[in-house]
């Protein structure tokens, strides 16, 4: 059995990636819909909200800092991510 929060990351990717069609992007808007409609997928905060509630502060300061040095990353997330390791 698939992991449920596997898949709902791949749907999720999915609709960012510039490579697949828009029929593929519709249905996992359609799937991720359903899965947050039935309770599977909690909608009320994400990762990226900035929530680090429950998580070990030492991944978290590592994905910052990677954030940091990643050539590929906006400068607003890097803004942001800077000013989170700051308060950490």
């Amino acid at each position: 059995m698939a992991n449920p929060g596997n898949v709902i990351g791949g749907h999720k990717a999915n609709l960012n990636n510039p490579n697949t069609s828009e029929e593929s992007k519709q249905h996992s808007k359609e799937v991720l819909e359903q899965a947050s409609n039935s309770g599977e997928i909690d909608t009320s905060s994400s990762s990226s909200s900035g929530s680090t509630e429950g998580q070990n502060p030492n991944n978290v300061a590592g994905g910052l800092k990677a954030t940091l040095s990643n050539p590929n990353t906006s400068q607003e997330a890097k803004d942001s991510a800077k000013e989170r390791l700051d308060n950490m």
